[in-house]
């Protein structure tokens, strides 16, 4: 009977749980200062917007997870 093969496989980590749902990368410090060092000033407005949003998304997912805790 021939040996078996084994196959040395490492078990990854997900990170999808570090991750927003929608793939997006949330604009932390080091894009919004890029985005200033480039001066450009489109850029700075879309970082701007795209940055208030998420914070708003977080703050709007913070909230409903204050009030499931506060119903337990």
């Amino acid at each position: 009977m021939p040996a078996r093969k084994t196959t040395k496989t490492a078990a990854k980590k997900s990170t999808k749980a570090a991750r927003p749902d929608t793939g997006a990368v949330p604009p932390y410090g080091d894009p919004i200062r890029k985005a200033i060092a480039r001066g450009d000033a489109r850029e700075m407005k879309n970082v701007a917007a795209s940055a208030r949003k998420w914070m708003a998304d977080v703050q709007a997912a913070l909230d409903q997870l204050d009030s499931a805790l506060k119903k337990k």
